[in-house]
């Protein structure tokens, strides 16, 4: 299965007009078959809008306003950093607190990684894939604040939730959750892979087709700082062709510490691995970005082993893993260190114990908003005030 999704991976992200002399014979034999379901796939998507649309189908509306991030590709595209994001600033700017819906696809790495942060805060996760239901039961369960009366809260002090009733409802990966009313559409673009072959699954990596940014109230492109000027004046030019007035921020994710599992408390500063042979290890979206992370924190040496995104570690990876490490070990006269992304911490944190006697660090990171053409941070909240009125 692992070879399988490598090579559909490699197949929608390959450029069109390299694509025959890139693409093996395996990989073009399979072209046709992907090309018919993502024609279907097309068709269905298209439909279920369409009942929606003319209402023969109607949209679930919270009784909390409700702000949806998503992304239009699979993988690597920042939705639950900036779902965490939007959380946090409604906590501790507004006063207001949040449930967040995540169906916990993949093992729940995600919702794991959430419930991990907000414990102890007025944050509350709901995690299941009916999230209407599941939303439900926490309004019986905690109350809500009416939307009227999120105008006085302005006047709280950070840090100070005025009620533990939820203000607000965060949908993450909410853009396809389309049975469900938004007042707010984020949609999140990775900045190092946008759109592939701007095919749809599983020919391409197009979750919906690039017109549903019509649909957005703003576009935010993450690993901005990871991509040439010109890269990303391409990508916002195809965004605006689509949707002239929508407005466009740029994001990136700052590093901030280590910690060494499993001692979730135990932060480490990020110079620990300078000058040190580091195995790079990750199931995530986009594995680009974390390597070349680590690579500037000033590393010996760095390798990396990539598998697909909320990959399940099992006891031969862990062999693998232990096997490159031995390499290592024995080409640089030192044990070398193993980093993690959180994601793939939380996913399964116990396996991890498996590459006992080696350093396992996991990196921590946070999503910023840059400033980018007026589309600062501060507008960007502002975004985020008027979806409760």
């Amino acid at each position: 299965m692992e070879k399988l999704r490598r090579i559909v991976n490699q197949i929608a992200y390959a450029p069109k007009s390299q694509a025959l002399s890139t693409l093996s014979p395996l990989h073009l034999s399979l072209i046709p078959l992907l090309f018919l379901s993502s024609s279907l796939y097309k068709t269905l998507i298209s439909f279920r809008h369409t009942l929606y649309h003319f209402k023969f189908l109607r949209k679930h509306r919270l009784p909390v306003p409700v702000i949806s991030v998503g992304n239009l590709t699979w993988g690597g595209n920042g939705k639950t950093p900036m779902v965490e994001f939007v959380a946090n600033w409604f906590v501790n700017d507004v006063g207001v607190s949040p449930l967040i819906l995540t169906r916990g696809y993949g093992g729940a790495d995600e919702a794991k990684m959430l419930q991990r942060h907000f414990n102890g805060t007025p944050v509350k996760i709901g995690v299941g894939a009916n999230r209407a239901a599941i939303a439900a039961s926490f309004f019986q369960r905690h109350g809500f604040i009416n939307p009227l009366d999120i105008a006085c809260l302005e006047v709280v002090p950070k840090t100070q939730v005025v009620s533990d009733k939820i203000g607000v409802a965060i949908l993450d990966d909410g853009m396809q959750h389309i049975s469900m009313a938004r007042d707010l559409e984020i949609v999140m673009v990775n900045a190092l892979s946008p759109w592939g072959n701007q095919h749809l699954l599983p020919y391409g990596p197009l979750r919906e087709p690039l017109t549903s940014f019509n649909r957005a109230d703003a576009a935010v492109i993450h690993h901005a700082d990871m991509v040439p000027d010109e890269c990303l004046s391409e990508m916002k030019s195809k965004i605006l062709d689509v949707n002239r007035n929508l407005p466009i921020y740029l994001s990136a994710m700052t590093p901030s510490h280590f910690f060494k599992a499993p001692n979730t408390s135990c932060q480490l500063h990020l110079g620990v691995i300078f000058e040190k042979a580091v195995l790079c290890v990750s199931a995530i979206g986009s594995p680009n970005s974390f390597v070349q992370k680590i690579e500037k924190m000033g590393p010996l040496y760095v390798d990396r082993l990539d598998y697909s995104d909320h990959h399940q570690f099992q006891d031969k990876d862990i062999k693998m893993i232990k096997a490159r490490l031995e390499n290592l070990k024995n080409k640089f006269g030192s044990e070398p260190t193993v980093v993690v992304t959180e994601k793939d911490y939380d996913r399964d944190s116990k396996i991890l114990g498996g590459l006992d006697p080696f350093e396992v660090l996991v990196l921590c990171c946070k999503l910023q908003i840059l400033n980018h053409n007026g589309c600062s941070q501060d507008s960007f909240k502002k975004l985020l005030t008027l979806s409760l009125s």
